[in-house]
């Protein structure tokens, strides 16, 4: 009998899943990070499937690219501190219980634990996709912090971004995130200090499907 098909649907589902997004979010409330919850894996599931089948691959392998971006940040439910990899082993578990194929599950938990800059790398078009899509959820939206008195770097050039975009641009071979800022709230500079290293990663992923990443900040290309 054929295996039924996993889709990003059933993983949303799970109430295992549900929990340990929502305990990964708790603790990275509680440590003062942005939001790394339902609101972030939903959207980096998104940009993530939208990303490869814009770039010509509307079937599998996008569905696969949303499953990883929607698990990603699960290992935050243990600490923040190599949550690449213990989101990795926390999805192999959670993948397989559900029924994903295990050459399908390989593909995800792969892409999960090589998401962060410190010492991932784009090792497949699943990997370069989520790359570029976690590092591009950037908006007002994601601070968790209600006191502005007490905004720390990160708070205030989320805060300060009003919209934020990626898009592909066919024509041109580029993947742009195109952010409309507020400079009242943070600096362009404060961006850079702390978005630079993300930033460099976006553009070896870029680089994997063979674009250009560009940073567009208020109509202007850094």
């Amino acid at each position: 009998m054929d295996q039924e098909i996993v889709l990003l649907d059933t993983i949303r589902r799970n109430p295992k899943v549900k929990i340990y997004i929502q305990a990964a979010n708790d603790q990275m409330d509680a440590l003062g990070y942005t939001e790394h919850g339902f609101r972030h894996a939903g959207i980096v599931a998104a940009m993530a499937r939208d990303l490869i089948a814009n770039l010509g691959n509307n079937g599998r392998m996008s569905e696969l690219a949303a499953i990883a971006g929607y698990l990603h940040d699960i290992g935050n439910a243990i600490n923040r501190q190599g949550h690449p990899d213990t989101a990795a082993l926390m999805a192999f578990i959670l993948l397989n219980e559900i029924g994903l194929q295990a050459e399908e599950n390989a593909m995800v938990i792969a892409a999960i634990g090589n998401h962060e800059e410190e010492h991932g790398s784009p090792i497949s078009a699943i990997s370069a996709a989520l790359i570029i899509a976690d590092k591009s959820d950037v908006h007002h939206s994601r601070v968790q912090n209600q006191n502005p008195l007490t905004f720390d770097i990160h708070d205030r050039v989320n805060f300060s971004v009003q919209k934020s975009h990626l898009r592909v641009d066919m024509e041109n071979k580029s993947i742009n995130l195109e952010l409309t800022t507020d400079d009242h709230s943070a600096s362009v500079m404060e961006y850079f200090e702390i978005f630079l290293t993300r930033m460099l990663m976006c553009r070896r992923a870029a680089d994997f499907f063979g674009y250009r990443f560009k940073l567009i900040i208020n109509d202007v290309e850094m």
